[in-house]
């Protein structure tokens, strides 16, 4: 999965709603305007984050990612951005599974972590539709010119393919996916800027404190 800011990795792969096999005893995180973020959306993300990547930030690094994602949904809705499709959902869910070595892993992974086909499903969705906001808003003003992309070549690709014993590609068949790269690369700089100052703009309450369980 693309990665969603330099904070945002995986900010965007929890949905409200998730549902999970341990009970918690839940409580209001934050406040943001009129909504809340709850304790157990904190944990639901940790939870995910755990199943991706093996371990989960804290509790205040996982509340502050949320915060961003409120803010990013609530333009998208006001953009009126489109839900993705259930093909949309399957596609990338596909990609998601052979991410792992096996389904058998990702099945097993995802039990072990509480969670459920369908709060994955959930989660994928949420990230589609967060994206869907933050590449419409962001890709249209970036422009990667041509020494930018020869300048990635050399110093990305092929150092790259060298540690791994292999011949790199051509510039030309690399072009297409160094400029993707940098375009993303872009997005992830103006998305982190866009939200630092969203973030000034927003009343929010933090209700919880680091380390609180």
């Amino acid at each position: 999965m693309r990665r969603f800011g330099a904070r945002l990795i995986t900010v965007l792969l929890v949905a409200a709603g998730a549902s999970f096999a341990q009970e918690v005893v839940d409580r209001i995180a934050a406040r943001v305007e009129s909504d809340v973020i709850l304790l157990s959306d904190i944990r639901a993300l940790s939870r995910y984050q755990v199943f991706m990547d093996g371990k989960a930030e804290s509790e205040g690094q996982i509340l502050d990612r949320l915060i961003d994602q409120w803010i990013v949904r609530n333009e998208a809705t006001v953009s009126r951005i489109a839900q993705p499709t259930d093909e949309d959902v399957e596609r990338s869910l596909t990609r998601l599974k052979k991410s792992f070595s096996s389904v058998a892993e990702f099945d097993e992974r995802r039990k072990q972590n509480g969670l459920s086909e369908e709060d994955v499903r959930r989660m994928v969705k949420s990230q589609l539709y967060l994206s869907s906001y933050l590449d419409t808003r962001f890709r249209p003003s970036i422009q990667i010119d041509d020494k930018a992309i020869e300048d990635f070549y050399q110093t990305r690709v092929i150092p790259r393919a060298k540690s791994r014993n292999q011949e790199p590609p051509s510039l030309e068949a690399a072009r297409d996916f160094i400029q993707e790269a940098l375009v993303q690369k872009a997005i992830i700089e103006q998305e982190d800027k866009w939200l630092k100052e969203s973030r000034s703009r927003v009343r929010v309450e933090i209700l919880l404190m680091e380390g609180q369980k």
